[in-house]
């Protein structure tokens, strides 16, 4: 079978491999489509050597079709799925306070183990959420970036009438701000991609250029010298990080979502005076994905309108480097069915 191979030094490149083979609790999935995500691209710069080394099938958002499984299963063969790809030891301390969504020796498929971007992936058999028939493979392969946001939401307690901030309108953080709106908060967001800063105005938010405007000065004018009730740090940025601390109010809270590659600068004394509460927000429970599937279903948020492109996997390494140089794209897909 076809699979894309990450080979470090920012190259991917489509090879023939032997087609992967299951286990006896895993099941075999043709694989439809795959979202390139921020996690990927951060594989691809190679800003997370110290879990990933080359050669590599990077890989998690994804809608597929179960090729092979065993008998007694709640999937069959023909079930469209996705998959929740984080894969706990059931035996750390983390696990057993219920956390396993946070192992300390998780195994996030697609980092730690080979991910999505081949024609057919094997994967535990316990893993597996169905696709509503209403729902595209496209859509489907949406939802797992929209259960990243209805986590951060849940995390951080949004509730109606919260006044919030979301830094970064990337993919991730358009949906955080599409749950957040639908939960009951105004949102406002930040981002400096001008074709990012349009889509988010086509879902109706209002925008700022940080680099043209003065975020600071117009949250402060948005909450009448309050600020605001929620800010999502969503970009992993150093500005983001350091721009955080200015725009909530006394005893608000942040909710961290963007992965920092290096340790961002923050200013610990906001912390101290206006007593704010730091959030982090990793992954998701399987809670999430069950609410993420029903908003899904219901049309409350439109996915398909977030997909910029599909592309063949063959075309990936042009995929990946439309994303890294901040180009004209919000979320793409490449099509794994050769």
């Amino acid at each position: 079978m076809k699979a894309l191979i990450y080979l470090g030094n920012e190259t991917v490149e489509i090879q023939e491999i032997d087609r992967s083979r299951r286990a006896d609790n895993e099941v075999v999935i043709r694989v439809a489509h795959a979202g390139i995500c921020g996690t990927d691209l951060h594989i691809f710069l190679g800003d997370m050597t110290q879990r990933v080394t080359p050669p590599h099938v990077m890989g998690h958002e994804m809608c597929g079709e179960v090729a092979e499984a065993p008998p007694d299963l709640d999937v069959s063969v023909g079930d469209r799925v996705i998959v929740e790809p984080t894969v706990f030891c059931g035996r750390c301390p983390a696990c057993r306070r219920g956390h396993t969504h946070v192992c300390q020796n998780l195994n996030f498929m697609g980092c730690d183990s080979p991910g999505a971007f081949q024609e057919y992936w094997a994967v535990p058999a316990d893993r597996l959420h169905k696709v509503p028939d209403s729902l595209s493979d496209e859509e489907g392969a949406m939802i797992e970036p929209l259960t990243v946001a209805v986590h951060d939401v849940r995390r951080v307690g949004v509730a109606l009438g919260d006044r919030a901030v979301v830094i970064g309108g990337g993919p991730i953080g358009l949906l955080v701000a599409l749950m957040a709106r639908l939960d009951g908060a105004e949102v406002i967001i930040s981002e400096v991609n001008p074709f990012r800063v349009e889509q988010a105005k086509a879902f109706g938010f209002r925008t700022v250029n940080p680099q043209g405007e003065d975020l600071s000065q117009f949250v402060d004018d948005w909450t009448g010298g309050a600020g605001a009730d929620l800010v999502f740090e969503v970009s992993g940025s150093a500005s983001g990080a350091r721009v955080m601390t200015d725009l909530v109010r006394v005893r608000g809270t942040i909710g961290l979502v963007g992965v920092h590659a290096t340790p961002p600068p923050v200013d610990l004394h906001q912390f101290f005076f206006r007593e704010l509460s730091l959030v982090a927000c990793r992954v998701y429970e399987p809670v999430d994905f069950d609410r993420a599937i029903r908003i899904a279903a219901s049309g409350q948020i439109d996915l398909k309108a977030m997909i910029s492109k599909v592309i063949p996997l063959a075309d990936a390494q042009r995929g990946f480097e439309e994303m890294k140089n901040g180009g004209d794209v919000m979320k793409v897909l490449l099509d794994c069915r050769g």
